[in-house]
């Protein structure tokens, strides 16, 4: 029954579950259902809820105000009620009358309103949401092939990103970065069969410079592109090597002449720099020893996928305040979520990074801290993050810092210091057993494979909004 779910869908199902387990009840009701929709805050079945004024926070408060608590009877496998089946077969319909080949959240939420007389039904009813006027709204949000016109409006160019370099985090405002995350979870929210859309991308080419080895970078730029209906071509350490076989003003200026787009994963935040004043074409920053901005983004989509609102949320980074940590300051800064490192003396995240993102946060109300005490950064955290403590060019540091890091490692111990929900980040590759383990990595709070997925979605949004049409 659920491979015809959206991802989506089935992450509603997967969050009801969680909140059934959580009242402690062996089956899963059309209440827990409607539970599990509200924690897809950017879900289609969500933007209609808005459409209507009904408040995500209202229908949760009003759910948990009725709905029963059981006693968890451990060991029986959780099943659907009989009114949650009836959701179900009317969410199906819904499809089917819609033409639709796969079950979204804006069907189970036509279900639950068609079902009408369980808790769910109630519910909706008393905040408004009338079957009639919802397939109003789903209409008018749905646009050609299932996409929205909001996104579909930003892909086509109504905003001010096309043709511009991502150098930096600080090159996004808040509203822009808002504008990726839209479209990225547009583009995510399609069952993985209909994540080819290449219109969007046509007869588009992208040149990957690579300094560095990379596995994400890499794979998710190029199935990106191929996605999006464009093409990339890999240029490898030996292939240019920027600044010997040739200047980086030269290689930009030639290579303007033949792609639409580069992007570039560099030992020096120079090169791509350089790479941007040269070069007619965006310049987009794969990695450099200052920033990763594509990961930061990737991070940050994740959070918002987990935790629902960024603003007010506390991010704890242990480890060294690299190049993520920089990009993570930025845009924490930006979208108003509190963030504190946590690393050793004379490894803080750079001066310049640091004063920028605190002017940011003056308008914001984010807080952003440093100290050097690890627990101290976990404690009470909603997202605790580490990378690697030896990054890239850095090799020959890697014993030494070992001995520096050794009491920043995120295990068990350091994790229970955390909120009980707090979920876990690492941008990969990682060391297990330096500074992370592996009961926490592979742990049920780790979230790093849904991260490490979310760098396709991430760039495929930046490159379908700034590559010139």
């Amino acid at each position: 029954m659920w491979q015809r779910f959206t991802e989506r869908a089935r992450r509603v199902v997967f969050f009801a579950q969680d909140e059934a387990n959580k009242l402690g009840e062996n089956y899963v009701s059309e209440g827990h259902l409607l539970l599990g929709l509200v924690r897809e805050p950017d879900c289609l079945a969500a933007r209609i809820l808005e459409g209507m004024g009904a408040s995500l926070g209202r229908i949760r408060a009003e759910v948990e105000r009725i709905v029963t608590r059981g006693d968890a009877r451990v060991g029986q496998e959780m099943q659907l009620t009989d009114r949650a089946k009836r959701v179900i077969d009317l969410a199906y319909d819904e499809a089917r009358q819609l033409n639709n080949n796969y079950i979204g959240t804006e069907h189970l939420l036509l279900g639950l309103i068609r079902e009408g007389e369980g808790i769910a039904g109630q519910v909706l009813s008393k905040l408004g949401v009338e079957l009639g006027k919802a397939r109003t709204v789903l209409s008018d949000l749905r646009g050609v092939d299932g996409i929205t016109p909001i996104a579909e409006a930003k892909i086509q160019g109504q905003h001010g990103l096309r043709g511009r370099d991502l150098l930096s985090i600080d090159d996004l405002s808040a509203d822009e970065i808002g504008l990726i995350f839209a479209v990225a979870l547009q583009m995510k929210g399609r069952p993985r069969k209909e994540r080819y859309t290449p219109e969007v991308l046509k007869g588009k080419t992208l040149a990957m410079i690579f300094e560095k080895p990379s596995l994400r970078t890499r794979v998710t730029f190029e199935v990106g592109m191929t996605q999006l209906g464009g093409h990339a071509i890999y240029l490898g350490p030996s292939d240019i090597q920027l600044g010997k076989r040739e200047s980086v003003a030269d290689a930009a200026q030639n290579l303007e002449r033949w792609v639409d787009v580069i992007m570039a994963r560099t030992f020096s935040h120079d090169t791509v720099v350089q790479l941007a004043e040269n070069a007619n074409v965006p310049v987009i920053n794969g990695l450099s020893d200052l920033e990763h901005p594509c990961q930061a983004l990737a991070d940050f989509l994740t959070i918002k996928e987990k935790k629902g609102n960024l603003k007010g949320l506390t991010l704890a980074f242990i480890g060294d305040g690299n190049n993520v940590c920089n990009s993570l300051l930025l845009l924490a800064a930006k979208m108003g979520t509190n963030m504190v490192v946590g690393c050793p003396k004379g490894y803080k995240p750079d001066a310049g990074i640091l004063k920028v993102a605190k002017l940011d946060a003056r308008h914001t109300g984010a807080k952003l801290s440093v100290v050097h005490n690890p627990r101290e950064a976990a404690t009470d955290a909603d997202v605790i993050y580490t990378d690697i403590w030896a990054s890239m060019g850095k090799e020959d540091e890697a014993e030494d810092r070992k001995k520096v890091f050794r009491d920043f490692q995120v295990n068990g111990e350091l994790l229970k210091l955390a909120k009980q929900d707090a979920i876990v980040l690492h941008c990969l590759p990682a060391h297990r057993g330096e500074e992370i383990t592996d009961e926490v990595l592979d742990g049920p709070q780790s979230v790093v494979l849904d991260e490490a997925e979310n760098r396709l979605h991430a760039q495929k949004a930046v490159l379908a909004v700034i590559v010139e049409s």
